[in-house]
């Protein structure tokens, strides 16, 4: 039995470092990047005229460079945007899995005969909610 706990606290300490994944918009040491918002904007200006040449409207675009927001576009008529800071891309299902392992491990080891019944499905239940929070959920 100690051998079994002692065997588990060891495998649990050395998976975390390995099943850790890479989130989306993590850059890499030793590169840069950069992003330039602009948007286009409609100009006119009204050249007035004499007696002899009538005045007229010169118009154009021009693109103009605009603070960067943080916000996803929508379509219109679709539900407010999420900033990009606001979006939760936390998954815990490698902690939930290996919490609710190691949990119903310590609790098939600690518990003996008729109680194992209850005790392993609460230790792998209370492990995933444990796991979860410690993977980042």
């Amino acid at each position: 039995m100690k051998l079994t706990l002692a065997l588990m606290v060891a495998i649990s300490a050395a998976l975390p470092a390995v099943a850790l994944p890479a989130t989306a918009g993590e850059y890499q040491r030793g590169y840069a990047s950069s992003r330039r918002c602009t948007r286009s904007e409609y100009r006119e200006e009204y050249v007035p005229g004499n007696q002899n040449s009538p005045g007229y409207v010169k118009s154009w675009s021009e693109e103009i460079e605009v603070p960067c927001s943080s916000t996803v576009s929508t379509i219109p008529g679709t539900p407010e945007p999420k900033t990009i800071d606001n979006i939760d891309n936390n998954d815990c299902s490698e902690g939930t899995l290996l919490g609710g392992l190691l949990g119903a491990g310590i609790a098939t080891s600690s518990s003996r005969g008729k109680d194992r019944w209850w005790a392993i499905p609460a230790g792998a239940v209370g492990g995933a909610m444990l796991g979860c929070q410690i993977d980042g959920g």
